[in-house]
């Protein structure tokens, strides 16, 4: 079994969170599960679209990988002590991802520690507030945690995801899948440039 939550708040950014459930579902197999994981029944985006939960939060602490994504709200979620307690992530046995804003949620969860992350250019300077050094590029991993900058950055969180669990050769399929047209080819490779550094020196091969 392979469950993916994509932490998904109130003011969610769309790009972050959907982007990525389309893509890791390009993997056809059993058992693999990607949920858009949301603190209430409903959520509604930054520009009005409301999806239902999938999963709840709680079930993001048992799944094997958990992707947090970004929005409108995030300063006021993570001011939340409430809401943070219920965040109970685990990168010795979770792979943990963070796009823009959520890498915000990871610093106040102490995910982050003395490594630095990539988040988008407004959350900068929050993320710095917050003690972490942030880089000049949209990708960065260390271990189990992997953070990315920028909306568009998110399939590369998910063809890290893929790579992990299910070796390179799924990743580039999935990401040519999404790629336009006539730039396949270009697309994967960028993607997988960013990527690859970041991955164990041994990954498993497709299944």
């Amino acid at each position: 079994m392979m469950h993916i939550a994509i932490l998904t708040f109130q003011g969610f950014n769309e790009l972050d969170s959907l982007v990525a459930l389309g893509v890791l579902n390009r993997i056809k197999k059993p058992g693999w599960r990607v949920t858009l994981c949301c603190p209430e029944p409903e959520v509604t985006s930054m520009n009005g679209v409301t999806v239902r939960a999938q999963s709840s939060l709680e079930e993001a602490h048992s799944a094997e990988a958990v992707i947090v994504g970004s929005g409108l709200q995030t300063r006021e979620i993570v001011s939340r002590p409430e809401l943070m307690a219920r965040l109970q992530l685990d990168p010795s046995r979770q792979l943990i991802a963070a796009q823009c804003s959520g890498t915000l949620v990871l610093a106040r969860l102490g995910l982050l520690g003395a490594v630095p992350a990539c988040t988008d250019l407004t959350t900068k300077p929050w993320v710095q507030e917050a003690g972490v050094e942030v880089l000049n590029q949209p990708f960065h991993a260390v271990g189990n945690v992997a953070t990315a900058g920028g909306c568009l950055a998110s399939p590369y969180l998910a063809a890290w995801i893929i790579a992990r669990t299910e070796g390179i050769d799924a990743a580039a399929s999935a990401l040519h899948y999404v790629a336009p047209v006539g730039e396949k080819e270009q697309f994967v490779a960028n993607a997988l440039k960013n990527i690859t550094p970041y991955l164990p020196s041994c990954w498993p091969s497709s299944r």
